[in-house]
């Protein structure tokens, strides 16, 4: 996929929860994708080989260089003491339009649904179950919003001229969610459901449930947050069917897009558990 197919996915994406406020964390929200102007080429670079969460964040301070309300005032600050780090501060802003510096902690999570797990927000976990929502909201609140007020990060900011005290907090927390077949339709009331991409089955499943009219496309992580009208290239379940085995026995879930028609894809994460 290209950048700017990559970047177009990017600014499609959506806050995970509806209300400005969850879990008391403030809510940065990014304009809509169809106010923005994409050009064919855009002026940023990153390796081809970059891993998913760093591509994101180069994406996300492409958006700020772009837009005519912020202007980035440092980014991936390291927060030391004794030579030891802290911990690293994502972004920080200033908001023209209201005159306010603003730090923000990007976060960019793929999740499935698991609902055998006893409590409702623990049932958001990453497709491998070495990640969870819950986890990383306490992160979020526990270290990464609190490196903010430590001494050792106003040295830092004097730096920067910026006063501690005046710098709102907020984080972006964009994701793709994916939920059980049989819940396609479910009604998450906390959960935006323009983050509900798709679903999962097991592997057993999609070889059961697959129709010989569909096409295929494994696509590799960098890809995931694409949408898959972008993809040329597909393939009938024969030719990815020992791949998706591969990856299972390694337990590892991949992301299967599928195409049934024209303008007609879908999304789903194979799951190995």
């Amino acid at each position: 996929m290209s950048l700017k197919e990559q970047y177009e996915g990017f600014l499609e994406s959506s806050p995970i929860w509806l209300e400005d406020s969850l879990f008391g964390l403030s809510q940065f929200t990014k304009l809509p994708s169809k106010h923005l102007t994409i050009p064919n080429e855009l002026a940023i670079e990153i390796p081809k080989n970059e891993v998913l969460g760093k591509r994101i964040e180069r994406l996300f301070e492409y958006y700020i260089d772009t837009s005519d309300r912020y202007t980035l005032i440092a980014k991936n600050i390291q927060i030391f003491k004794n030579k030891v780090t802290l911990g690293e501060l994502d972004f920080l802003l200033r908001d023209t339009k209201i005159n306010k510096d603003i730090h923000i902690e990007l976060v960019y999570k793929f999740y499935v649904y698991d609902p055998k797990l006893p409590e409702e927000y623990d049932r958001w976990i990453g497709p491998n179950r070495k990640d969870s929502f819950i986890y990383k909201i306490e992160k979020l609140k526990n270290k990464q919003l609190p490196l903010l007020h430590r001494e050792e990060t106003n040295q830092v900011l004097r730096d920067l001229n910026l006063k501690q005290t005046e710098i709102e907090q907020k984080v972006c927390f964009l994701g793709h969610l994916y939920v059980p077949l049989h819940m396609k339709h479910h009604n998450f009331s906390y959960v935006n459901p323009e983050c509900i991409k798709g679903y999962w089955l097991h592997f057993e499943d999609i070889k059961q449930q697959q129709n010989k009219n569909n096409l295929f496309f494994i696509p590799k992580k960098q890809d995931w947050v694409t949408h898959p009208r972008h993809n040329i290239v597909w393939h009938s379940f024969d030719k990815i069917e020992a791949e998706l085995t591969h990856s299972i026995a390694q337990k590892k879930s991949p992301l299967l897009w599928i195409k049934s028609g024209e303008n007609s894809f879908e999304r789903l994460f194979i799951v190995w558990w």
